[in-house]
């Protein structure tokens, strides 16, 4: 049940995104200039996102348990530390070289555009490169647990 709802959400956000127009790496970088072609539909969709998360929040933490596991998993990190200013800093940065972040760039793969087949696997290996470097720098020998 759990892949099924993890499915359905997954293709709820895919098909919003292509809808919306995210998936076009051009939306995001006339999105970020400013001086030049703006286009500021990519704010109207980050703010329904962050209204809609808002309500969506508030109905859904007044229940006792999540509908389908025992306890809700919050994240209980509090403090903005140096990785999450490094992390959040190379995220930025490319996403605007690239004009891609990984839900967009997973759903505009069907298009085969060059520039999504580059950064595709390059996202995966920083991934991958990302939580090997954060294990070594905590001591850790075995990877975590997803």
């Amino acid at each position: 049940m759990h892949i099924l709802f993890g499915l359905l959400s997954g293709l709820v956000f895919g098909v919003g995104l292509v809808i919306s127009g995210m998936s076009n790496p051009a939306k995001v970088l006339n999105f970020l200039d400013v001086a030049g072609t703006w286009d500021p539909s990519l704010a109207f969709v980050m703010g329904g996102a962050s209204v809609t998360t808002f309500i969506g929040y508030r109905l859904i933490l007044n229940r006792p348990a999540p509908a389908l596991a025992d306890v809700f998993q919050m994240p209980t990190a509090a403090q903005i530390d140096r990785p999450l200013l490094v992390g959040s800093a190379l995220f930025g940065i490319g996403w605007g070289i690239g004009g891609l972040c990984p839900g967009p760039a997973w759903t505009a793969l069907p298009m085969m555009a060059p520039g999504v087949l580059i950064f595709l696997p390059m996202m995966l290996l920083g991934l991958w490169l990302g939580s090997h470097l954060k294990r070594q720098s905590s001591g850790d020998a075995a990877p975590a647990a997803s």
